[in-house]
Formats: C-alpha cells, sequence, structure tokens
C-alpha cells in the first residue's frame, strides 16, 4: 500500500493517529505530515557543505529522539528529510539552479557543482546509515504488517 495522499493534513496529528501513516515510497508526504514537517523542516539545509552537515546531524538527533520514543512516523520522516537532502543537493550538483529541464521541457544539460555534489555526499552517508538501522526497519516492518 502506498502513501495516502487523499487524508485531510490540514486536521490529522499523525503523533496522535499514527495508523494513518503509510510509509510509501521514497520521499512521498515529506512535507505534508504533521507535526513531524514543522519539527524537522527547520533544519534541513544543504546549501553548502557545513550546511549539510549540520543539518543531517540535526535531522539524525531527531531520528534518534524518535527512535527512543519508538515513534515510527518520526524516524521515516527524519529518513525523509535526509534522502530529500540527498536528492536535492545531487539535482543541485548536476543541473545549474537545480532544474532538469528548461521552459520548453527540454532537458538542460549537466554541469557538476563540486560544492552540492559534497553536501549530497553527506546526506547520502548519514541516509545508509538510518535506512539501515535495525530498530526503524523493524518498526517499520511492524507498522506496515498492521496497518498496510
Amino acid at each position: 500500500m502506498g502513501f495516502d495522499y487523499d487524508l485531510d493534513f490540514d486536521s490529522v496529528d499523525f503523533r496522535q493517529q499514527p495508523e494513518l501513516y503509510r510509509v510509501g515510497r521514497g520521499e512521498q508526504g515529506v512535507l505534508l505530515v504533521e507535526p513531524y514537517k514543522s519539527e524537522i523542516l527547520p533544519y534541513w539545509r544543504f546549501k553548502t557543505p557545513e550546511d549539510a552537515a549540520e543539518s543531517a546531524c540535526k535531522i539524525f538527533e531527531l531520528f534518534e529522539a524518535y527512535k527512543n520514543r519508538e515513534d515510527l512516523v518520526g524516524m521515516d520522516m527524519a529518513r525523509k528529510f535526509i534522502q530529500m537532502g540527498y536528492t536535492r543537493s545531487r539535482r543541485y550538483a548536476n543541473f545549474k539552479g537545480g532544474k532538469k529541464y528548461d521552459t520548453n521541457g527540454n532537458g538542460k544539460e549537466r554541469h557538476i557543482d563540486d560544492e552540492k555534489a559534497e553536501s549530497a555526499r553527506i546526506f547520502e552517508d548519514m541516509w545508509k546509515r538510518v535506512r539501515t538501522d535495525e530498530i526503524y526497519l523493524s518498526k517499520k516492518k511492524e507498522h506496515q504488517k498492521k496497518y498496510g
């Protein structure tokens, strides 16, 4: 079962109703699920490798705090923000301005921005760490079995 985009995200508190949360694929719902979005988004930065390192570490701290509370939704949302740090940094590393296509829908030429590539590497390392965390994987499997 994928992420449920039909929910009224303005009225659902997923900390109070974790049974409504669906893990989905990749970064699905990363900017919708409250209160986690509001807790994590202020720390999400990737403009420079220094920003990325600080951001990835802070979001990992949140991941660990959610894990300590056995909060799968929080852990998964932290994982999604870290994953998004990687994918966005990588896009900006490969395409000037982070846009793959011009206004006519034609693919833009790739370029390499070493600073953004380093930001991507920082997030990728942290993403590997959280997505293989044994407790996260166990809680995720349990949640998916119970709720879909």
